[in-house]
């Protein structure tokens, strides 16, 4: 979708910096630039916005073949403003947009043509019933072609409540692989009884999703496998310019991992690396790292790599 992001609050001259944004796109950048083949299946209008929706992508290496079009919808936006410090509030104009209008016919080119991991997140079943039943098409075509599917619930108030992300979410488990979730938002999906953390996660994972990753922001992040211990990892100490799109770069780099086939305790550290680029820099993908710069964090603060 469209981005507008503002560097103060909302008012008469404020300057706006135009860019692109959404939590699958974002994605996708941060796994091409990690040197990994992405193809982004989404939908926009026929409009500018959406033309430079799809011309971003392409520039950053993002496979846009199977990317429709709707001639009778906007293209949807969101506007973000910097209130108080690092504290962002973010606007969307998602309602009738073209991404609303998604349906499972728009994405089945992109299914046909095969993956090996399906990645989906909750902003898209919160749009409406078409992109609901589209991401549950794609979920059930990639388990019965063996992929790997991964959701991040990545909620968003604004856009839906918790009882309807919860009746939303949970039917799609028997689907999923790999939920990525905030600690906020595992009881979403996972029960929100007076149960702990370690026993939400053991629920999910006796339902048959595999791991259970719990991104913790500033904390860091916990992976929960099937008869081992958690794994925790504590996030890389770097200064904060902009937190949002952290969970969306801390998801390509696990998926990253995963695609790499590194041994579980090697994919939390690539993760939280990949999420303190996004949180260093302004943007939600622009500051996201190349595979060769993942190293860049082990320098010495102010260094200059010459």
């Amino acid at each position: 979708m469209l981005s507008l992001r503002l560097e103060g609050p909302l008012t008469v001259g404020s300057p706006v910096h135009p860019t692109v944004a959404g939590a699958e796109s974002n994605v996708a950048v941060g796994l091409t630039r990690l040197g990994h083949r992405v193809r982004w299946a989404g939908r926009v209008g026929a409009d500018e916005p959406g033309r430079m929706v799809l011309r971003t992508l392409r520039g950053e290496g993002v496979d846009v073949a199977h990317a429709t079009t709707d001639h009778d919808a906007p293209t949807g936006a969101m506007l973000r403003e910097r209130r108080v410090a690092d504290l962002n509030r973010v606007h969307y104009w998602r309602a009738g947009s073209a991404a609303s209008r998604l349906r499972p016919e728009h994405v089945k080119p992109a299914l046909d043509a095969g993956a090996r991991v399906l990645h989906l997140t909750g902003i898209t079943c919160a749009l409406g019933t078409g992109p609901l039943a589209t991401v549950r098409a794609a979920a059930e075509h990639a388990a019965e072609h063996g992929w790997i599917v991964t959701l991040d619930v990545n909620h968003r108030t604004r856009l839906w409540s918790p009882e309807r992300a919860t009746a939303a979410l949970r039917p799609l488990l028997p689907w999923v692989d790999v939920v990525i979730a905030s600690d906020d938002e595992l009881p979403l999906v996972a029960g929100e009884d007076d149960t702990d953390e370690a026993e939400r996660a053991a629920r999910l994972l006796r339902a048959g999703v595999r791991e259970v990753v719990v991104k913790r922001g500033a904390q860091g992040a916990d992976l929960h496998l099937p008869g081992r211990r958690p794994l925790r990892v504590p996030a890389h100490p770097v200064p904060v310019t902009d937190t949002v799109g952290a969970g969306d770069a801390f998801s390509a780099g696990y998926l990253s991992a995963l695609l790499d086939g590194l041994a579980p305790e090697e994919r939390l550290p690539r993760a939280t690396r990949t999420a303190a680029f996004a949180v260093a820099t302004a943007g939600d993908w622009e500051g996201l790292p190349h595979r060769d710069e993942l190293p860049f964090l082990d320098s010495a603060p102010g260094a200059a790599l010459r």
